[in-house]
Formats: C-alpha cells, structure tokens, sequence
C-alpha cells in the first residue's frame, strides 16, 4: 500500500506534468497566434485578389464582344497580363498560407509528443508505486495504521489515485489519436505544398508567354490597325485553306465504329474539363457554321469560356494517346497546342488552344488532373478551350504533308462518324 510520502511523491510528479504541459503551451501559443494572425491576413488578401481576378474576366469578357481591332487585342491582352499577375499572387499567398499551416501543425505535434512523453513518466511512477504495494501482504500494510479508519481511509485515496491513472490513460490516447490526426493532416498540406508550386511556376511560364505574345503582335503589326487587319485577313484565309484540306482528308476515311463499345449516352461518365463552366459555342450546325465556318461540316466539339491560364483537367482517367501544335507549322490555322486523351470506355477526348501542355504521350493520367492551360494558340478569335469527343475507333494522329503550310503537321485526324457531342456524355 502506497504511503502518504509515495502519495506525496506522485502528486509532485502529476504537478510536474501540469507545469510541462503549461509551459509548452505558453512557448508555442504567442507563435501559433503569431500564425493564425498571419493565416487570417493571408485569407483576406486572397479573397481581395480574387475579386480582382473576377473584375478582369468580365473587362477580358466585355472587350472579347467588341470587333476585332488591334487596340482591342492588344487591350485583351493587357488585361491578361493583369489577371494572370493576380492568378500568381493568389498562388504565392495560398503557398504562404500553406506553409504557416504545416509550421502550426509541427507546434501542435510538438505539445503534444511532450505532452505524451510527460503523460508516459506520470503513468510509470503509478504503477511503480502499485507494484510496491502488491510485494506487501494485506497484514502487513494494515499494521502500518494506528486505527482502520485510518486504512480504509488510505483504501480510498487509493481508488481516486487509480481513478486519476485511469483518466490519465483515456487523456494519452486521446492526445495519440490527434497526434495521429496532426501528423495525416502535415502530409495532406505538404502535398499541397508541391501542388502550388508546381502551379506557381505553371504561371510564371504563361505570365511571359502572354508578355511575349504582346510583343511579337507589336513587332509584327508595327502598332498600325491597317498592318493588323491584313495579318488577320491572312490569317483567317490560312485557316480556310488549311481546314478545307485537312476535310478532304478526313472525308476519304473509313473506320470500322461499333456503336455497342460506346458508353450510354446521358450517364455523365466525363466530367467537365474546366472548373467553371460556360459554353460559348456548341457542337454541329452552329451560328458560326451555317456562315460558312468549318467548310459546312459543323463544329466537330464545344467552346468553353476560358481566359488565358485557366486550368483544364483531364475529363476522365486515361492515357495521353498524343501531343503536338500545328502553330509550329501553320501559325493560326488551327487547334494550336492541343492533347488527346484515350479513355478505358471507347471515348477519347481532344483539349485545344492551350497555352502550355503539362503531360507528355503515353502518360497515365486521372479524371482531374490538370493537363495543361487554355490560351488563344492556333485559330482562336479569344481565349477559350476547343473541347472534342471522339470514338475511340475513328481516330488517329497522323503526320501529313500540307500544301497549305509547307510543311509536315501532326494532328488527330477522324472518320466524320466519329465525332460526338459531348454533352450526351458529360
């Protein structure tokens, strides 16, 4: 039976662990405040920074409806530039943000791995005293009392003293499961952390691509709208010409496409490859169409409203079947910087028009992940993403001489059947 100075002695030892436990908490409290402070003015510049980003895509959306003019171009160009800053921006505060994050988890697996390690000495000494108790025989331990009041009195105390272990015990595997808690949510923030970063650079690449391409329309056009006006007259000429031939070839293309290996259309197997979405032109015999566009053949996909930077995801998990940008044979002419996509369900999927490509042929990719960033390369009279949906089946990426061009162009090229709407399966 512990005596009233081992009582004492783990009282002490239980008084050691309240002033461990308080002083790790007054070390890394003003800190963690200092964090949380720093977290809190993080969070409010972003959301200032989005609401800019937002004021610019309406200003970049209002300049897109005006007539095609050099100062017009060279505005939306501008106002790109500007926007793309702020995307970095909110960027770099999200990786602050994130770092002070995992630097306030690290303070609290601290407190708590002192916290357990205290817990652990307090739980030892109990049970050294316990041990000491039970080498005693029950005759033994009463002949130390003057009176059993005084035992039973001791008998007592000894059950609240095991009542305390007990707590003890469900307080240490408490602290356990949030350390554990801690640990998972550091890992889950750190990637994260590799993510903006890895954005972060995205951004600064694109942030020059579009500084760039400002400079090059300048340079070209020598600042005069008459310069301007006949580039873009060329270059719609070019367009013309380039897709009549690549029609040619396409009507002359017999894929064997069996219906029954496509997936049901309306079961939204894909997913949208874009976060926000707004069509600004749909697939077939659209407005721009019957006008004369697309050699009278229709929109082979959609057009989705997208700025210069924004991110496209790929719509289902799949293999990169291949990459290319027919600018750097016919500047102009068509999909620009384009990926194709081959799915496991008999689809494949073309994304176009993107400013930078992050995936490479023959890589595994997953539903969501970003493969690349939407801009204006190839033909694009703004900003957007050219989505297609294909049958598998029906297409291939073929290099072909053009006449057009004069030059050797690599590009998906599809039996006419197999181009499909994509919203029968988004």
């Amino acid at each position: 039976m512990p005596t009233r100075v081992t009582y004492s002695l783990i009282f002490l030892t239980v008084l050691s662990l309240f002033f461990v436990k308080a002083t790790v908490n007054a070390q890394s409290t003003a800190r963690v405040d200092e964090l949380r402070q720093k977290i809190t003015d993080r969070n409010t510049a972003i959301a200032n920074l989005e609401k800019e980003i937002g004021q610019y895509q309406e200003q970049i959306e209002e300049v897109g409806k005006q007539s095609k003019t050099l100062q017009s171009t060279i505005k939306s160009l501008d106002l790109s530039g500007k926007k793309l800053t702020a995307d970095l921006n909110v960027t770099e505060n999200k990786i602050g943000k994130t770092n002070d994050t995992i630097e306030e988890l690290g303070l609290q697996i601290q407190t708590k791995e002192k916290e357990i390690g205290a817990s652990y000495d307090v739980i030892a000494e109990s049970i050294r005293s316990i041990n000491e108790t039970d080498s005693q025989t029950l005759i033994e331990t009463m002949l130390r009392y003057d009176n059993l009041s005084d035992f039973t009195d001791e008998i007592e105390r000894l059950k609240q003293f095991q009542n305390a272990v007990e707590i003890k015990l469900l307080t240490l595997r408490e602290l356990k499961v949030g350390l554990e808690g801690n640990k998972a949510e550091t890992e889950k923030k750190k990637k994260e952390l590799t993510t903006l970063k890895s954005t972060l650079a995205d951004q600064k690449r694109i942030v020059e691509i579009n500084k760039k391409e400002k400079d090059t329309l300048l340079k070209d056009t020598k600042n005069k709208e008459t310069t301007y006006k006949k580039t873009l007259s060329e270059k719609v000429a070019l367009r013309d010409a380039f897709a009549k031939e690549l029609l040619d070839f396409e009507s002359q293309l017999r894929f064997e496409i069996d219906p029954s290996r496509l997936p049901q259309t309306g079961s939204g197997v894909l997913s949208w490859p874009l976060e926000k979405v707004s069509i600004t032109q749909n697939f077939g015999n659209t407005a721009f169409a019957q006008a004369g566009g697309y050699n009278g053949q229709g929109h082979n996909g959609i057009d989705l409203r997208a700025s210069i930077g924004t991110a496209v995801k790929s719509a289902l998990n799949g293999t990169v079947s291949g990459i290319g940008d027919t600018d750097s044979v016919c500047s102009g002419a068509s999909y620009g910087k384009w990926v194709l996509i081959e799915h496991p369900n008999g689809l494949s999927t073309l994304y176009a028009h993107l400013s930078l490509i992050k995936v490479s042929e023959g890589q595994s990719v997953s539903t969501g992940e970003i493969i690349g960033y939407s801009g204006s390369t190839g033909y694009a009279t703004g900003p957007h993403l050219h989505f297609t949906v294909y049958a598998t089946q029906g297409v291939r990426i073929y290099d072909r001489k053009s006449a057009v061009c004069r030059g050797t162009y690599h590009i998906p090229v599809a039996d006419f059947k197999a181009y499909l709407n994509p919203l029968l399966y988004l």
